[in-house]
């Protein structure tokens, strides 16, 4: 077994350090080039001073010279300097720690500071965690503070010295620094650098976004092993569009809103967008889609197109009850039902404010309705979203901003029946080859088409109930494709 030298601060430190291998002061270590230049030594660097080019950044500098192996590498030492050079490796720990978090029966309230010493920590419950953070970042001790803001993630990591440490703290130490001299060195895992960017423009405060922030963070970390350097950027991120080969669109888009400037701003630079323009355009118009599917003859509810004049002819081509949109509502906003005349006349009237048309549509009950997510006119997932307890639609909008939504089901694309999955197919095939998400219902009359959606939901826990992270390889897999075909 190669020997071990072991770089302290002080004279003092040499009775712990001496049993485990060689015990040297930094001071020594690099005045004394022909003693310690053995080339099959391991150096493990415990000094204070890993400042740039400071002592102990210079012992680590030397061992690299000298062909021997040392933790902490220079190269960790400059990245653990500033969370602006390790944060690019946060996003596949806080995955890592996100993932050991669901698994506590008990999780923490707060946020925490755990150590790491080696690779291991006192704390068994995040033992997993400890050794991908110590393979990512080979430093023989780091403090690791843990916040519970916005969800779990890592706030900052320290390089600390045993000084630092409590006696319970430091017993530990040596028992890890004994296992540790004791077992083979591993290299610390490099990480390949991207080949591409991809930038998902979100929101961190909307209320019912697209994509929820665990998400956020799988498209983030599943990226990392494709080559996919994925970055979340918002609406002040504008001007850095050009950085980047392609955009995603994670926030709900408006043709009045920021998302269609980004999708503009995007396809202009040449960028691979989802939501494209064209997209947006198509989608977020009922209108326009009430047009377009009954000119294709794709099915789909009853549906008049309403202004201030025609509100009297609407009770003669449909039945009560009557269901009245505004064109560019999302989630079940903006979409009421008219019962009678009277409730016709004052809904109506109502929405006539915000919009001069509107949809008047037949009403159609089911317990559920179907969404297929189709990505460049292939289905990708297939969720049953319920309607909400004692209420007509998925989404309950309630007085005071309260919301509840009903239960879902995601089912395996070919669990589905074959005629929602060819009219969905049907449907988005008329928008373009993007990513879609196509709400349908299914009566004893058929399937008929409710909705096409531009961003559709691909949320933690809902549309990859089925294919898990494969639903975000994907997504992720196209981008490449596109980017590579651009």
């Amino acid at each position: 077994m190669a020997d071990h030298i072991l770089i302290v601060e002080s004279g003092a430190d040499r009775d712990w350090a001496s049993a485990t291998g060689t015990a040297v002061t930094a001071g020594e270590y690099v005045s004394l080039p022909v003693k310690y230049a053995n080339r099959t030594a391991k150096v493990i660097n415990l000094s204070d001073d890993f400042g740039y080019m400071d002592l102990g950044y210079y012992c680590s500098l030397l061992a690299e010279a000298r062909g021997q192996k040392v933790i902490p590498t220079v190269e960790t030492i400059l990245d653990l300097s500033r969370k602006s050079l390790y944060g690019v490796a946060l996003p596949e720990l806080d995955e890592v720690l996100h993932q050991v978090m669901g698994k506590l029966g008990q999780p923490p309230k707060a946020g925490f500071t755990l150590t790491i010493y080696l690779g291991r920590t006192q704390d068994q419950r995040f033992r997993d965690f400890a050794r991908q953070v110590f393979d990512r970042f080979r430093s023989p001790l780091l403090r690791v503070q843990i916040s519970a803001e916005n969800g779990w993630h890592i706030r900052q990591m320290t390089p600390i010295t045993p000084a630092a440490l409590s006696p319970e703290q430091f017993e530990f130490f040596l028992q890890a620094l004994e296992a540790y001299t004791r077992s083979g060195w591993r290299a610390p895992r490099v990480k390949v650098p991207p080949r591409y960017s991809l930038a998902i423009l979100n929101n961190p405060r909307e209320h019912m976004p697209p994509s929820n922030k665990e998400a956020i963070r799988k498209f983030v970390a599943i990226g990392a092993t494709l080559g996919l350097g994925v970055e979340p950027i918002e609406r002040k991120d504008y001007l850095k569009l050009g950085e980047y080969d392609a955009l995603f669109i994670r926030e709900t888009t408006s043709l009045e809103n920021h998302t269609y400037r980004f999708a503009k701003k995007a396809e202009h630079e040449g960028l691979v967008v989802i939501d494209d323009p064209t997209s947006i355009l198509r989608c977020t118009n009922k209108v326009y889609l009430a047009e377009l599917l009954q000119i294709n003859r794709v099915p789909m509810p009853k549906t008049v197109i309403v202004d201030r004049d025609s509100i009297p002819q609407v009770e003669d081509a449909l039945p009560f009850p009557i269901v009245l949109k505004i064109p560019d509502g999302s989630f079940s906003r903006g979409v009421v039902k008219a019962a009678n005349r009277a409730e016709l006349h004052e809904h109506a009237r109502k929405l006539l404010q915000k919009s001069d048309v509107i949809l008047a549509q037949q009403y159609m009950y089911t317990d559920f309705d179907w969404r297929v997510g189709v990505l460049n006119r292939q289905p990708i997932y297939v969720s049953q979203y319920f309607m909400s307890r004692k209420h007509w639609q998925v989404v309950n909008h309630q007085e005071g901003g309260r919301m509840v939504e009903g239960s879902f089901k995601t089912l395996a694309v070919e669990e589905a029946p074959k005629p929602v999955l060819e009219v969905a197919l049907r449907a988005a095939g008329l928008i373009g080859d993007g990513l879609y998400g196509v709400d349908l219902k299914q009566t004893s009359d058929g399937v008929f088409v409710i909705e096409i959606n531009d961003n559709p939901n691909l949320d933690r826990g809902i549309e990859d109930a089925v294919l898990k992270d494969d639903l975000y390889r994907i997504v992720l897999k196209d981008f490449i494709r596109r980017i590579e075909a651009r």
